[in-house]
Order: C-alpha cells, then sequence, then structure tokens
C-alpha cells in the first residue's frame, strides 16, 4: 500500500527533525539522547516519536545513503588504474568524511547500531577496502606484511587525532596520513610532502587547554 504523502507541517517537522539529528550525531556521536536532538531540531518529544518512534530509524533515514557512498566510493577506487593512487584515495576521502561526522565514523567500526540496509552496506566495505590493500600488494605498491585491519585501525588512529587537534589545527591528521603512507609503501624516490604544518609546542597546549574527551 502507498503511504500517503505528510501534511506540509508534519514534513516540515521531518526536515528540522533530520537537521537537527545530523548535526548532534556529527559533534556527538550516536549516542546523542533523543531529547537533545529534539531539542536541537525545535519540536517536543512527542512529535519527534510521531515522525520517528524509534532512533533507530532515524539513523537510518540519514546514515543509509551515506554509508552507501562509502561503498561507491571503494568502487571508484578499485577502478583506479593505479592500484596505489586507489588506496590512498579511499583513505583520504573515507577518513575526512568520519572525520566530519562522528555517527558515521561509529556506524563504520560498529555494529552497535544498524538496521539491515544499513548492516547489508556496512558489510560490504569491508572486502571492497581489503581488496584495495591486495591490489596495491599484488603490484609491489604496499608492504606485503600489512593487512588490511591494520589500515582500517589507520584509520580510526586519524579519527582520534583529528578529534583531539580539530580546535586548533583541524587539518593535522592529514600530514599523520602522509606520514603513516611513506612508511607503508614499498618504494618511493623521495620523502612525499606533509600537507600540514607540524604542531609547535604552544598549539600542542592550546588544544590540551581545549580537549574534551568524547562523552565528556
Amino acid at each position: 500500500m502507498a503511504h500517503r504523502p505528510l501534511r506540509r507541517d508534519a514534513e516540515r517537522n521531518r526536515r528540522r527533525i533530520l537537521e537537527g539529528a545530523a548535526a548532534a550525531f556529527a559533534e556527538q556521536g550516536l549516542d546523542v539522547t533523543t531529547d537533545e536532538i529534539a531539542r536541537r531540531s525545535g519540536v517536543g518529544i512527542g512529535t519527534f516519536y510521531r515522525r520517528f518512534p524509534t532512533k533507530e530509524l532515524l539513523i537510518e533515514a540519514l546514515f543509509e545513503d551515506r554509508i552507501g557512498k562509502l561503498v561507491e566510493l571503494a568502487e571508484e577506487c578499485l577502478r583506479d588504474e593505479d592500484p596505489w593512487s586507489g588506496l590512498v584515495s579511499f583513505l583520504d576521502q573515507a577518513t575526512a568524511r568520519q572525520v566530519a561526522d562522528r555517527g558515521l565514523k561509529e556506524l563504520v567500526f560498529s555494529t552497535a547500531h544498524g538496521r539491515a540496509r544499513i548492516s547489508a552496506d556496512r558489510d560490504r566495505i569491508g572486502p571492497l577496502f581489503f581488496a584495495l590493500v591486495e591490489r596495491a600488494q599484488r603490484a609491489g605498491q604496499l608492504r606485503p606484511d600489512v593487512a588490511g585491519t591494520d589500515l582500517g585501525l589507520v584509520q580510526l588512529m586519524l579519527t582520534a587525532v583529528a578529534d583531539f587537534t580539530r580546535d586548533v589545527a583541524p587539518e593535522s591528521w592529514r600530514r599523520f596520513l602522509a606520514i603513516m603512507l611513506d612508511g607503508l609503501r614499498t618504494s618511493r624516490d623521495a620523502p612525499s610532502p606533509l600537507p600540514a604544518s607540524a604542531l609547535d609546542p604552544a598549539q600542542v597546549t592550546q588544544i590540551m587547554a581545549c580537549y574534551r574527551p568524547q562523552g565528556r
């Protein structure tokens, strides 16, 4: 049976909830409360639950497309004629998306959230990523003793760097990605240029004053 279109005010409230939730999830992760999402959205909690009876339905509405786009990114990178370039492009772009959206990062690295459609796409990312790794190894470009799981955790490490430095030097994670890639490549003519400046001691002091660990 076809769904009846929402009334104009109901559709407006749904959009407000999606916008408020997107901002809350990006900043605070998926454990943000429904009360906080409703507050950010400017709607009552009753209105929230009329539009989204569970938080998982809201997560699905927001993130199904974003997880799907990570699958598309991996497939696009596998089509790159240069295996190393494809691997680096995926690491750079996938990490950038997760740095910008803590909720997306949590969906990629945790199975605690995500209904069937999100889970199905998330399960596709791993084999595609491993294929990128293995292709670079077969081409002799990536160290043969590196596992796909190693590089998955490298992404997680980079998001931690980004979380620590975001208020003072938000692009610093790219510097550490470049350093790690140089260590993973089997051969290079010269060290790769680093895309961000090193933090100076004053910046580190400033970051430590601003930093609030997740969940506090």
